[in-house]
C-alpha cells in the first residue's frame, strides 16, 4: 500500500534518475562555461588578455614605479592592496596571466560552492544537490566575474572573505575571532567593506564587529608604515580613493554618487544630497540586513549588505557588483507563478549589457544604463523578502493545473511528469523573457555570416530549385506590384507593421482570455523561432531585392547599390541576409492556426486562416523572399506544434477555475475541455 501511494517500487528510481541527469547535465554546463571563459583569456596575447593588470605589473606599470602608484590614476586599489600585489608582480610576469586566470577560476568557483552552502534552511536534498552547480554557472555568466577575468582577482576576495567569515559555520559559531579578521581583510582591500562590520554589531556579535574594525585598521597601518606617501593620497587626498581612476559622472560607475553627477549636479549641493541620500540607504539597507540575518538568512543579509555597499559607494565599478548577484538567494511572492520574478531579474541585470535589457529610446535607455543601481537599491531597500516564519515559505499559494493528456501516439507526451499549469503566467516574468528572447532573435540574426558572394550564391540556388519546381513566380509578381502605386505603398506599410502587431496583440489577447491556451501557443512560437534562428546560420540566403542582375524592385527602399551591401535604413539595422526561412510566413501561419482554433465562429476561422496567404503574397511582391523561403517558414512553425506536441501532448486542459475577476475567462476556463491544439 505504501509502495502504490508513493508512485509503486520503480517510482524512486525514476525520481533519482531525472536529479542524476540535471545535476550531470548541470555540472557539465557549469563546466563548460567556466572552461570556456578561462579559455576566452588565454587566447588572448599576452599584452592583451589582463588590461588593467597590466598598468600594475607591465613595464611601466604602477608597481614597477618608484614613485606614488597613484601618479597616473591608474591604479585604484587601497595602498594595502598595492603592498599585497607588488610580491606577486614578477610571478605575474613569468605566468603570462596563466596562473592568474585559472587563480581567478578557483575563486570564483569557491565563492559559488561557499554560497551555496550558505542556503537558508530547510533545504530540500535535491536543492542541495543542484544548487552548487546552478551558483557556478550564474556566477560565471555574470558581468562582474566575466570582468574580473581580464582584471585579476582582487574584486573577487572581498566577497569570498565576507563570505567565509560570515557564512562557514565554525567561523559563525566560534569566538568572532576569524569573522573579523576575514571581514577586516575584505575592508582593507575594499573599504566600503566596512559595512559589515555594522551587521555583525547590530546582529550581536560584537566581538567580530569590533576584530573587523581592528584587523582593517592594523593593515592600513602596515601599508601606511611601507607607504606613507602612497596611503596619503589614497586616504586624505583622494578621501578613500574618491576620484581615482576612470571619470565618476561615467556610466561604468553604478553608484549614487555616479548618478547624480550624471544628472549634472556639482559641488557642495552634490556631496550634501549624496551623503543623504547614502545615509538614508544605509540605515534602511542594514535595517533589513540585521532582520533577515536574525532570521537564518545570512546569505540574504550579506546581499543587502553588499548591494547597499554598492550604492553608497562614491565609485562603484562593473567588477565591484558582484554583491548584486547574491540577492538572487530571496524569496519573493506569494505565488508559486510568482517566484522566479525576482532572481530572473537578477540574473538578466547581471548577465546582459544594457542595450539587451531594453531598447535605447528616451524611457527605457536611462534605466537599462542604471540597471544596476536600481537593482541594488530595490534589493537593499524595498523588495518585500519573505522570511522563513512565513506560512508562505515553504507553501506558497499553488497554480491551477491539470494532469498530461495522453496523444494519439502511445510515446506521446515524452514528459509524463509535466503538468500544464492553467493559471496566466507572471506578467513580468513573461515580459522580461519576451525581451531576453528577442535580444536573442536580433542578435543571432546580427551575427549571420553577411559574406556577400556566398548569400548571393545561395540565392542562385533557390531560384534554380524553384525554376525547376516551375514556381518561380516572384519576379513577375514583384514587377507588377512595383508598377501599381497603391498596392507598393499598402503591401509597404503591411511588411513594416503587421510582422510583429499581429503575433503581439494576438498574444495579449491569449494571455487576458485563454490563459491555458497561452502557454501552449507561446511555447510553440518560441520553438518554431529558435529552429529559423539555426536556419539563419546555416544557410545565409539574399533576398531577392538584393540579387544583382535580376531586375527585382525593392519597394520600399528603392534602387539598392550592391556593391555597397550597407547601403540604406533597412540593411543598417539588421542582416539582410538571413532569408530563409521566412519568420513573416512562420509568425502569420501560426497566428492563422491559433486562431482558427480558438475563434467561435466560422468567419473568423476563414480570416485567420487568409492572413497568412495574405502575408505570402506580400513578402513576395516587396522582394523581400522567395516562395521557398515561405515553404521553409511553413516548416519550422509546424516543427515547433510538433515538439510542443511530443513534449508535453495535446492542447486540452481540464476546467480548472483560473485566478482573476469572474466573468467570461472563467467561465470559458471551466468548460469541460479545451482544444488548443
Amino acid at each position: 500500500m505504501a509502495n502504490a501511494e508513493g508512485g509503486g517500487l520503480g517510482s524512486p528510481p525514476k525520481t533519482f534518475s531525472r536529479i542524476g541527469m540535471a545535476l550531470g547535465a548541470l555540472w557539465l554546463l557549469a563546466g563548460v562555461l567556466a572552461v570556456r571563459q578561462a579559455a576566452v583569456v588565454l587566447r588572448l596575447p599576452p599584452e592583451r588578455r589582463f588590461t588593467d593588470l597590466e598598468r600594475w605589473i607591465g613595464d611601466n606599470g604602477v608597481l614597477h614605479v618608484r614613485g606614488s602608484l597613484y601618479d597616473k590614476d591608474g591604479f585604484t586599489g587601497t595602498p594595502f592592496a598595492g603592498l599585497v600585489l607588488k610580491p606577486l608582480t614578477r610571478a605575474a610576469e613569468q605566468s603570462l596571466g596563466i596562473a592568474f586566470t585559472f587563480g581567478t577560476l578557483l575563486l570564483v568557483v569557491a565563492l559559488a560552492l561557499v554560497a551555496a552552502r550558505a542556503l537558508p534552511g530547510p533545504v530540500s536534498r535535491r536543492t542541495a544537490l543542484l544548487a552548487a552547480p546552478v551558483a557556478i554557472s550564474l556566477t560565471v555568466l555574470s558581468l562582474p566575474v566575466r570582468n574580473t577575468f581580464t582584471l585579476g582577482q582582487t574584486s573577487i576576495l572581498p566577497v569570498l572573505l565576507v563570505l567565509l567569515g560570515c557564512c562557514l559555520p565554525r567561523a559563525a559559531k566560534g569566538t568572532g575571532r576569524t569573522t573579523g579578521v576575514l571581514v577586516g581583510l575584505a575592508a582593507a582591500l575594499q573599504p566600503v567593506v566596512l559595512l559589515f562590520a555594522a551587521l555583525l554589531w547590530f546582529t550581536g556579535r560584537r566581538r567580530a564587529a569590533l576584530t573587523t574594525g581592528a584587523t582593517f585598521v592594523a593593515c592600513s597601518a602596515l601599508a601606511w608604515a611601507a607607504m606613507p606617501d602612497d596611503s596619503w593620497t589614497y586616504w586624505v587626498h583622494h578621501i578613500a580613493g574618491a576620484g581615482l581612476g576612470q571619470a565618476p559622472d561615467g556610466l561604468a560607475n553604478q553608484s549614487l554618487h555616479g548618478l547624480l553627477l550624471r544628472i549634472g549636479l556639482r559641488g557642495p549641493g552634490e556631496t550634501v544630497l549624496y551623503a543623504l541620500l547614502a545615509a538614508g540607504v544605509a540605515a534602511l539597507g542594514l535595517r533589513r540586513a540585521v532582520r533577515y540575518a536574525k532570521d537564518g538568512q545570512a546569505l540574504l543579509a550579506i546581499a543587502i549588505t553588499g548591494c547597499v555597499a554598492v550604492a553608497v559607494s562614491p565609485t562603484a565599478w562593473q567588477h565591484q557588483q558582484l554583491w548584486i548577484l547574491l540577492a538572487v538567494v530571496g524569496r519573493v511572492g506569494k505565488r508559486r507563478a510568482d517566484r522566479l520574478v525576482w532572481p530572473v531579474l537578477v540574473v538578466l541585470v547581471m548577465t546582459l549589457t544594457s542595450t539587451a535589457l531594453m531598447p535605447h529610446n528616451r524611457v527605457q535607455g536611462p534605466i537599462a544604463d542604471h540597471a544596476p543601481l536600481l537593482a541594488a537599491l530595490i534589493a537593499a531597500c524595498a523588495v518585500p523578502f519573505l522570511t522563513r516564519t512565513s506560512p508562505l515559505w515553504e507553501k506558497p499559494l499553488p497554480t491551477p493545473v491539470s494532469e498530461p493528456q495522453q496523444g494519439r501516439f502511445s510515446w506521446v507526451p515524452l514528459l509524463r511528469f509535466w503538468k500544464r499549469p492553467l493559471s496566466r503566467p507572471n506578467v513580468l516574468l513573461e515580459l522580461m523573457l519576451i525581451r531576453a528572447g528577442y535580444w536573442l532573435y536580433s542578435f543571432i540574426r546580427s551575427q549571420v555570416p553577411d559574406e556577400r558572394a556566398l548569400a548571393e550564391s545561395h540565392g542562385r540556388q533557390i531560384l534554380h530549385a524553384e525554376q525547376f519546381l516551375h514556381i518561380d513566380i516572384e519576379h513577375g509578381f514583384n514587377q507588377f506590384v512595383a508598377r501599381t502605386g497603391w498596392l507598393t505603398d499598402s503591401m509597404n506599410y503591411y511588411y513594416g507593421t503587421f510582422h510583429f502587431l499581429v503575433p503581439v496583440s494576438l498574444l495579449v489577447y491569449l494571455y487576458l482570455r485563454r490563459p491555458g491556451t497561452y502557454r501552449w501557443a507561446r511555447t510553440a512560437l518560441s520553438l518554431a523561432t529558435l529552429m529559423a534562428l539555426i536556419g539563419f546560420w546555416a544557410y545565409p540566403l539574399a533576398p531577392p531585392r538584393l540579387m544583382p542582375g535580376l531586375g527585382y524592385v525593392d519597394t520600399a527602399n528603392g534602387p539598392q547599390d550592391l556593391e555597397n551591401p550597407d547601403f540604406g535604413a533597412l540593411t543598417e539595422l539588421s542582416n539582410q541576409y538571413a532569408a530563409m526561412p521566412s519568420l513573416h510566413i512562420g509568425w502569420s501561419l501560426w497566428c492563422g492556426v491559433v486562431i482558427a482554433i480558438i475563434a467561435p465562429k466560422l468567419w473568423m476561422k476563414v480570416l485567420g486562416l487568409l492572413y497568412p496567404l495574405l502575408t505570402f503574397s506580400v513578402i513576395l511582391g516587396t522582394a523581400n523572399h522567395y516562395v521557398l523561403d515561405a515553404v521553409g517558414g511553413a516548416l519550422v512553425v509546424t516543427a515547433g506544434f510538433a515538439i510542443q506536441y511530443a513534449l508535453t501532448g495535446p492542447g486540452r486542459t481540464e476546467g480548472v477555475p483560473t485566478a482573476g475577476r469572474p466573468g467570461n475567462d472563467d467561465a470559458r476556463e471551466r468548460k469541460p475541455a479545451e482544444v488548443a491544439g
